[in-house]
């Protein structure tokens, strides 16, 4: 045979293999679904993010759109939000603008009560930061929220806010100045000033209804499974489309999400969906795993999110040559809420790994020293959360320790060692946070009204230090 014909013959069977392995129509059906879902997964997780704690509200509890639900005491494991603060009351306030804009008119700060707040789209944009060191600096005031395309004039007296998506929500933090009963008490009392109502009814609102979660199990970590879709199809039918997301409308029609028409995934599809949200979950996982730039330059913690991310929330995607969706996604698969204007109210920090590199394990103790002078206007807490849902740790009696704990003990030298493990070291209860010993842990440590010298790096916080393995399971 001479080299003409082998060669003639190879490159027919090479192109029979390959014909051979073409995907049939089925198999490029399943695989278009689970590519797509993936996207639409990252692309999707703020607004799944809200409906997940709207749902969870709506269902566990009596409260309605409009309303408020609050905490009546400092957060604990039943309420199993996104890395949520337990050293300060929550207020929520979720709003829908479809009949008209909406008035959130909140309280001025004074001896008896202070708060941090963030307003927000579906899409968790900031439309702004209220409260102490937000838009009104503690003088309160009538935030208006404008629905999509409003074009009346807006009354004095107001801060307008121009939204771009009908719902949304009102995060309030109502400080208190110790965990004491009558410290907390006082806090609720100045949180249930706020007032929520219609804009159309400004002349004569009515009473704010308030509903008192504290013993509901309200559960909105992220579902990992085909139900994400159901979220996201109630996103798609109740908002707008957003001009920088209409690349997204026959994306998700190929998942059987389409505006108008009702969600009814075959168990084929239902099947595929699955397959895509795990895939998703793991870019995702990989990306926080891996991190971003430490803070100080050097060690493990790191800001809450990556800077590109901050700064597309900041300006309302206003860089046209810029739209962080990875980045975004990311960052509401373990928190929520966006801030306008991340470290003039509040800063957060965030660290996975001890002083060696190695990940957090509940069953064993380490040791955070707090240096002296922590430069804030207000209180800083570090707080423990489960490593793989990100929300607070089942079944344990607290979850953070902060400075507005006055048995804490403090060091010579004004520092403060907080430890976290299954049991405290011996005589250090005040300081000690529990972790569960069968599960990895991650901390986030809040400062809040950071002074410059934080941002100038002068204070610098150090990596926990493992000081006690765990035993041997054997």
């Amino acid at each position: 045979m001479n080299k003409t014909v082998l060669a003639a013959l190879t490159l027919t069977f090479a192109a029979t293999a390959v014909y051979a392995q073409s995907p049939s129509p089925d198999d490029l059906t399943r695989r278009t679904i689970e590519r797509r879902a993936v996207e639409a997964v990252i692309w999707g997780m703020p607004a799944v993010n809200t409906d997940l704690m709207l749902q969870e509200m709506l269902n566990k509890t009596s409260a309605k759109v409009g309303q408020v639900v609050y905490w009546g005491r400092p957060m604990e494991w039943h309420n199993q939000t996104l890395t949520p603060n337990p050293d300060a009351i929550y207020f929520m306030a979720f709003f829908n603008t479809k009949d008209g804009p909406v008035v959130l008119d909140l309280p001025a700060g004074d001896a008896n009560g202070s708060f941090n707040g963030n307003i927000v789209t579906t899409w968790q944009m900031p439309l702004e930061d209220a409260g102490l060191l937000g838009a009104d600096k503690g003088a309160g005031g009538k935030y208006l929220v404008l629905p999509p395309g409003y074009k009346d004039k807006t009354p004095d007296g107001y801060t307008a806010l121009q939204s771009d998506t009908f719902g949304g929500y009102m995060l309030l933090r109502a400080n208190f100045a110790s965990h004491s009963d009558a410290d907390v008490a006082k806090a609720i009392t100045y949180g249930k000033k706020m007032k929520v109502y219609p804009f159309a009814q400004a002349a004569n609102p009515p009473a704010t209804i308030f509903t008192d979660a504290k013993d509901v199990t309200f559960d909105s970590t992220i579902r990992y499974d085909a139900s994400f879709f159901q979220n996201l199809d109630r996103i798609v039918q109740a908002e707008p489309w957003l001009q920088r997301d209409r690349a997204m409308i026959d994306q998700l029609k190929s998942l059987g999400i389409e505006k108008g028409k009702p969600f009814k995934p075959t168990a084929q599809t239902t099947k595929s969906l699955d397959a895509g949200i795990r895939e998703a979950k793991a870019i995702l996982e990989g990306m926080y795993d891996k991190g971003w730039g430490s803070f100080f330059g050097k060690g493990h913690w790191r800001p809450a999110a990556a800077a590109e991310a901050v700064k597309a929330n900041a300006t309302a995607y206003g860089d046209a040559d810029a739209y962080p969706i990875d980045l975004r996604g990311m960052t509401y698969t373990y928190g929520f809420v966006g801030i306008k204007r991340l470290g003039a109210g509040q800063f957060y920090l965030i660290s996975i790994k001890d002083r060696n590199g190695a990940a957090l394990d509940g069953g064993n103790t380490y040791r955070l020293t707090v240096p002296p002078n922590v430069p804030i206007e207000q209180y800083w807490s570090v707080t423990v959360y489960d490593r793989k849902t990100h929300a607070l740790v089942r079944n344990l009696p607290r979850a953070s320790r902060s400075s507005q704990i006055p048995e804490m003990q403090k060091n010579a030298d004004g520092s403060i060692d907080v430890y976290f493990g299954p049991k405290p070291p011996k005589g250090k209860d005040p300081n000690w946070v529990p972790t569960d010993p069968k599960r990895g842990f991650e901390l986030m440590f809040r400062l809040y009204a950071p002074k410059k010298e934080f941002f100038d790096k002068v204070w610098v916080l150090p990596d926990v230090e493992k000081v006690a393995a765990k035993k041997s399971r054997e």
